[in-house]
C-alpha cells in the first residue's frame, strides 16, 4: 500500500509540474503572436490612441511577467481570472464550453467500449480466419482517413444529399440532448479512429494473452475454453487497453477542436480557438489548466486500473 501512495504521490507531482510547464509555453507563444487583445476588440480599422486606450484599461501595458503572477496567484482560490474580449470569469467559459464537450465524449465512450472490445475479442477468437482478416482490414482503411475528411464525407453524403441529418448544430446553442439527430454526425466522427485502434489493440493482446504459458497451464488443469478466455487471458489483455482508452477520453475532452468546429458545436474546442483568435490570453490560460489536469488525472486512473487488471505488466511502484 505505501508503494501505491508513493507511486501516486510521485505521478501527482510529475503532473503539477508538467501542467505548469504547459501553461507557461501556452502564455509564452501566445505573448508571441502579432497584436493583443486590445487590437482584436479595436476592430477591422483601429485606431491608435483607441488601442492604447483599451490596453491601458486591459492593463496590458504591465510586463508580461507581472500579469502571469497576478493571474496564478488565483489559481490556488478556484479563480481562473477574467476574459479580456468580454469581462466575464474565465471559468464561466470553460463551465459553458464543458457541457457540450461531456456529452459528446460520454456519448462516444459509451459506443466505443462495447464496440472496441467486442471486435478485437471477436477477431482475436478467430486468429486468421475470414472474420479476423475482415475486421482489421476495416479498422485499418478508417483509421487512414483523416477526420476532417471523414466529416465532409458524411455531411455530404448524410445530410445534404439524403438529408437525414441536419449538417451542423448551429441554432441549437448547448440544448443539444434536446436536438439528438445534431449529434450524430460528430459521434461517428469522433468514434471512428479510436474504436479501429482499440480493436486492434484489443485483438493483439488477446492473441499474445491466450499464447502466454499461464493460458496454456490452466487448459491442462482442464479450465473451460469461456473461462480461459475472460477469466485469465481478457484481464491481461485490457490492461494496455484501458491506457489507451484513457488516453481517447483525454483527446475526446481536450483534443476535439477540428469536430466541433466543422460542426458548429459550442464545447471547449470552440471556446478555444475564439479566445485564440480574441488574444484573449486568460482564457487560453484557463483551458491549458483544465486540459493537463484532466490529463494527469485520466492518465493516472488507467495506470491504476491496468495495475490492478494485470499486476505484472502494470506500473511499476
Amino acid at each position: 500500500m505505501s508503494g501505491l501512495r508513493s507511486f501516486v504521490a510521485r505521478r501527482l507531482l510529475l503532473g503539477v509540474a508538467q501542467t505548469a510547464a504547459v501553461v507557461l509555453l501556452v502564455f509564452a507563444l501566445t505573448e508571441m503572436l502579432p497584436g493583443d487583445a486590445a487590437v482584436a476588440l479595436a476592430g477591422d480599422q483601429p485606431d491608435p490612441a483607441r488601442i492604447e486606450a483599451i490596453r491601458e484599461a486591459l492593463r496590458l501595458d504591465r510586463p508580461a511577467v507581472e500579469r502571469l503572477a497576478d493571474w496564478a496567484a488565483g489559481l490556488p482560490h478556484g479563480d481562473f481570472g477574467t476574459s479580456l474580449a468580454s469581462g466575464r470569469p474565465v471559468a464561466r467559459y470553460i463551465a459553458d464550453g464543458f457541457g457540450p464537450t461531456l456529452l459528446l465524449a460520454s456519448l462516444t465512450v459509451a459506443l466505443l467500449v462495447p464496440l472496441g472490445f467486442g471486435l478485437g475479442v471477436l477477431a482475436a477468437r478467430h486468429e486468421g480466419r475470414l472474420l479476423d482478416r475482415l475486421v482489421s482490414s476495416v479498422t485499418l482503411a478508417v483509421y487512414a482517413v483523416p477526420e476532417f475528411a471523414l466529416g465532409v464525407l458524411l455531411v455530404t453524403v448524410l445530410a445534404l444529399r439524403l438529408g437525414w441529418l441536419p449538417p451542423t448544430a448551429v441554432g441549437y446553442g448547448t440544448d443539444l440532448l434536446g436536438h439528438p439527430a445534431a449529434l450524430v454526425l460528430p459521434v461517428l466522427v469522433l468514434l471512428a479512429r479510436p474504436v479501429c485502434s482499440l480493436v486492434r489493440l484489443v485483438r493483439a493482446g488477446m492473441i499474445d494473452a491466450l499464447a502466454s504459458p499461464y493460458v496454456a497451464q490452466a487448459r491442462r488443469y482442464g479450465v473451460s475454453g469461456a473461462r480461459v478466455r475472460y477469466t485469465h487471458a481478457l484481464p491481461n489483455a485490457l490492461a494496455p487497453a484501458a491506457q489507451q482508452l484513457a488516453r481517447t477520453i483525454d483527446w475526446l475532452l481536450c483534443g476535439v477542436i477540428v469536430v466541433e468546429a466543422l460542426y458548429v458545436i459550442p464545447g471547449l474546442g470552440t471556446v478555444l480557438l475564439n479566445a485564440v483568435a480574441e488574444r484573449d490570453v486568460p482564457v487560453v490560460q484557463g483551458l491549458a489548466v483544465v486540459f493537463g489536469v484532466l490529463t494527469v488525472v485520466l492518465n493516472l486512473a488507467a495506470d491504476l486500473v491496468a495495475r490492478r487488471l494485470a499486476p505484472r505488466s502494470g506500473v511499476a511502484a
